[in-house]
């Protein structure tokens, strides 16, 4: 088997490259921007073949997905027909979709998190290719977001600080998308992937206090004032779709699942231990 991994800028991207080659599978890595991939904190190991694949330009397609069987795809909806018809004139198999739990929500075609992750399920979904959804919730590395405030404040704005979530480590879905890679048995269907506990916002800071040393004030503000601290780097129906979301769980714990342990044999690694092996990032 020869895979394309695409999105190698990213955490889950690069680590499942090094897993992937660790264990002797051929692997190509893929970025919009390969030139770039030797600066990014997560190097990838030596010898693996490095593409440029701009998933939004078709242009890109045609060499990267050559002598690819199988492909661990971002959802990027621009240009995925394209993508598609690419992947089966080159013969790929089987793709893997990094995608998102918010498809799960009733709303999901219009909500403004879910639709590009929507959009591009429902490509693959009816494509004749095997398609493997992999769905996370909350990333336990969203806690990076509070990491420059900390730092020098020693406090985190939150619009909800009791809202729930169950964070999972990139690392859980690198190693869960090893596994649907490389498994027969575990591909062609869905996997909702979470955490192995529901958390609060101020739960979760308390954890990152603890790993860091130091205490963490949290500041209660409105979803007004904190729109207005994003809106640097996040567009505003983003910031509003993340503030009902927070809403709706403010006081409600988020649903749990087993899958991280169904597809790699070991439970989901806890957002505590995430804040330890993080916890410079929040120091001075």
């Amino acid at each position: 088997m020869h895979t394309l991994v695409t999105g190698c800028r990213g955490r889950i991207g690069s680590t499942l490259v090094s897993l992937l080659h660790r264990d002797g599978h051929a692997v190509r890595a893929a970025s919009r921007t390969p030139e770039s991939l030797a600066a990014t904190a997560e190097a990838l190991p030596a010898g693996v073949p490095v593409v440029a694949c701009d998933l939004s330009d078709p242009a890109t397609f045609g060499a990267a997905l050559d002598g690819i069987d199988a492909v661990f795809l971002y959802a990027d909806p621009s240009g995925i027909d394209a993508f598609l018809a690419a992947a089966e004139t080159a013969g790929v198999g089987h793709i893997v979709l990094l995608s998102s739990s918010s498809v799960l929500t009733p709303d999901a075609q219009d909500n403004p998190i879910a639709a590009s992750h929507h959009a591009v399920e429902q490509a693959l979904i009816a494509s004749p290719l095997t398609t493997t959804l992999l769905r996370p919730g909350t990333f336990a590395s969203n806690a990076y977001q509070w990491a420059q405030s900390v730092r020098a404040n020693g406090s985190v704005d939150l619009p909800y600080p009791g809202s729930h979530s169950s964070p999972i480590d990139p690392t859980d879905i690198a190693e869960a998308a090893l596994a649907v890679l490389t498994e027969p048995r575990l591909q062609g269907a869905a996997y909702h992937l979470t955490g192995p506990e529901s958390l609060t916002a101020t739960e979760q800071v308390g954890l990152l206090a603890a790993a860091s040393g130091r205490p963490i004030a949290i500041n209660t503000v409105t979803g007004a004032a904190w729109k207005e601290s994003v809106s640097a780097f996040m567009p505003g129906p983003v910031a509003d779709g993340l503030l009902a979301y927070m809403a709706a769980l403010d006081g409600v714990p988020d649903e749990v699942t087993g899958d991280i342990e169904k597809l790699t044999g070991h439970p989901a690694r806890t957002f505590a231990a995430w804040a330890e092996e993080n916890a410079a990032t929040f120091r001075p």
